[in-house]
């Protein structure tokens, strides 16, 4: 029997992920209210069915795949619907959101008589036989999102609290986008003092495996950049303000906030960052 699972919003990672469930059966349904027409050519490419937003009630597990600075409003546009629905999907919130937000989005779910779980997506949208997407899920319905292992994805089920696949998430994403940002900044910093060129092929030389990460990592960040700075703000709420690392974290925001402005414009610091990493 084919199960029904609901996604919004039919971004990047929410269409990857339609896609590999349509592809192992399972049916998709998405609301496309508010959102653009790439967002309605992703949704058919992925093979969603667009609906209002009253028959996603009707799926058996909500996915709630967004930015994470509309995570919370999300639950909140939703809950009154959930509240009125007789039968209920299990809302899963797979967002990158600290342990604090992921608590306030549980209590306007559960106060709607909704099951809930929170989930934190490791890896990119997933891609014809690819296995490096995970879905590490928490809470009390953790349990009833594993059956989608069955449909294509890789659902690992944590213990302890609701949270844990939050701290989980914010944990992995700050050393991954925070190692990236500082890379961005030195390589900027020394490019404006001139030592750009000694700076890579002492790395080339001394750190090879760290300079090819970089040659990888940083191009891929141009069309994300835009996303990452709320993410970043949410790891450093998850460190908190009572050490001094939540200034580092924040500060790799307002970096990523600038390169995404540049990417938008005309992308001065992001030549400097391309002519760091290309390959010669």
């Amino acid at each position: 029997m084919s199960i029904n699972v609901a996604i919004v919003a039919a971004g990047a990672m929410g269409s990857g992920v339609a896609k590999r469930l349509r592809e192992h059966g399972a049916t998709v349904l998405t609301s496309l209210a508010g959102r653009s027409a790439a967002s309605a050519e992703r949704a058919k490419a992925a093979g969603m069915q667009a609906v209002d937003d009253a028959r996603l009630m009707d799926a058996d597990l909500f996915l709630s795949i967004v930015p994470p600075g509309e995570a919370l409003a999300l639950a909140q546009r939703f809950a009154p619907l959930l509240a009125a629905a007789n039968r209920k999907p299990v809302y899963v919130d797979c967002n990158a959101v600290n342990p604090q937000t992921m608590s306030r989005i549980a209590e306007v779910v559960s106060a709607t008589g909704t099951q809930f779980a929170a989930a934190g997506i490791i890896g990119p949208p997933p891609k014809p036989g690819s296995t490096n997407t995970k879905f590490y899920v928490s809470g009390p319905a953790a349990q009833d999102v594993a059956v989608l292992n069955d449909y294509g994805l890789i659902v690992r089920v944590l213990e302890g609290d609701v949270t844990a696949a939050s701290a989980l998430k914010m944990s992995y994403a700050g050393i991954t986008k925070g190692f990236t940002a500082l890379g961005a900044a030195m390589m900027l910093a020394a490019a404006r003092e001139g030592s750009a060129e000694a700076l890579k092929a002492e790395l080339a030389e001394s750190q090879g495996p760290l300079l090819a990460w970089l040659a990888r990592q940083t191009p891929s960040m141009y069309g994300k950049a835009y996303r990452w700075v709320a993410e970043l703000d949410e790891i450093a709420g998850f460190v908190g303000e009572d050490f001094p690392e939540h200034a580092m974290l924040n500060a790799a925001a307002r970096l990523y906030d600038r390169l995404a402005q540049d990417v938008a414009g005309e992308k001065t610091e992001i030549a400097v960052l391309d002519r760091f990493v290309e390959q010669k």
